[in-house]
């Protein structure tokens, strides 16, 4: 029913991924490939066309007002997907998850305080915090048995009197991991213990794959709501990345009522109209698209896996339980950083997230968007196997790493 091996052109269209490919890398060959920002290259749900369409015809486009159906869609969302059940009326619509970061950190804290990241974790957490005066708090992810593992005992030891916030990529993003229950919860009784403010960045939630659960923190830890805001969107799962509207969720009424003092003060309690049409459509109307991404995706997800180890002996792609995004560690190759990005960047003429800008444990890594049509990947993992290919012969590899 859905068509995910249709190529379409995106060059010429405002197209952050496509147009500003070239500023950003100093990749400017006609065919390159962009692998780096976090959008896919699929059409969106045909609900989400079809309430575009609906609004379009209507010719009046003016200010958005109520957001109650939106709400409920995605309490809706989160009941049927999730089994989690919020109350609509805990829902402070954001311009995107981002912006809702940073309204939350000028709500529940003041400059020069700290901010707690489990790092490598998603760059633009790494922008937001010291934008907003803010100081970061690396709290080094333990790579065990193929996945990412917090170290909340080690935490434990790198607090100060400054310490106000934890941010919590949920699922993890770069490394794909789904925390388990028994993870979130131990983090959550830890926020309690030191009085620190949790905050769940969940937008990656529908992007998992079988075999694995997502289990929403506040459903991980009902206990500890109070200290809690769990931030959800539409917009990754359903290729919405334009539509710029994110949810903060929290039941703690007055940490609800900073945070929409935040938002009123900052002139951004007017919504973007097309947006959240758009994401509403998405929420009542996806499943079936979703589901049947779901399975394209791990095809995807394997076929890449298989193939850029093969073609770079010792690369090592971080097996995902969720999200689009592979993460390949090359530091057993032997060859340095520097090669690594030469060869995907300049000889295989692809684009993708450079790992240091994660975070410490980012350095000998990068990310790769693989949401995207199977024979692009396949033309993009063929330049890969050529880039590399003088190492497969050399044999250059640490030794037992190929």
């Amino acid at each position: 029913m859905f068509d995910f091996d249709r190529i379409i052109e995106r060059r010429g269209t405002h197209s952050s991924k496509w147009d500003n490919m070239a500023p950003r890398s100093g990749i400017d060959a006609p065919d390159a490939i962009p692998m780096w920002v976090a959008d896919m290259e699929f059409a969106a749900p045909p609900g989400v066309t079809e309430a575009l369409q609906s609004e379009v015809r209507r010719a009046v486009h003016g200010y958005y007002a109520d957001t109650g159906s939106w709400a409920e869609a995605l309490a809706e969302w989160l009941a049927r997907r999730h089994g989690l059940e919020i109350d609509p009326a805990w829902v402070s619509p954001t311009p995107g998850i981002v912006s809702g970061l940073g309204l939350i950190l000028q709500a529940v804290s003041e400059p020069g305080d700290e901010v707690v990241l489990f790092a490598p974790v998603y760059h633009a957490f790494r922008r937001i915090i010291p934008a907003n005066g803010r100081r970061i708090l690396d709290a080094r992810l333990v790579r065990e048995g193929g996945r990412y593992r917090m170290d909340v005992d080690g935490l434990r030891g790198q607090l100060t009197p400054r310490t106000r916030i934890v941010f919590l990529c949920s699922p993890h993003n770069p490394g794909g991991t789904v925390w388990s229950p028994d993870e979130l919860r131990a983090l959550a009784l830890f926020c309690a213990e030191h009085d620190l403010i949790l905050v769940s960045d969940e937008i990656h939630c529908d992007l998992v794959f079988a075999g694995s659960k997502h289990v929403p923190t506040l459903a991980a830890a009902p206990e500890v709501a109070g200290r809690l805001v769990s931030c959800f969107a539409a917009t990754k799962t359903f290729n919405l990345a334009g539509a710029h509207v994110g949810a903060c969720v929290t039941s703690n009424p007055e940490l609800k009522s900073r945070l929409d003092a935040r938002i009123a003060a900052s002139g951004l309690g007017s919504y973007n109209r097309f947006g959240m049409i758009a994401t509403e459509a998405a929420w009542r109307s996806g499943a079936e698209w979703l589901d049947a991404l779901m399975v394209y995706l791990a095809g995807n997800r394997d076929l890449f896996d298989r193939r850029i180890e093969a073609a770079a002996p010792g690369a090592r792609s971080m097996r995902l339980d969720a999200t689009y995004l592979a993460w390949v560690d090359f530091s057993a190759t032997g060859l340095d950083p520097e090669d690594v990005a030469e060869r995907v960047g300049t000889r295989a003429r692809i684009f993708a997230s450079p790992g240091p800008q994660f975070g410490p444990g980012g350095e000998t890594s990068l990310r790769l968007n693989f949401a995207l049509p199977r024979p692009m990947l396949d033309e993009a993992l063929r330049r890969i196997e050529v880039a590399f290919a003088d190492l497969r012969q050399d044999g250059r590899a640490v030794s037992g790493a190929a």
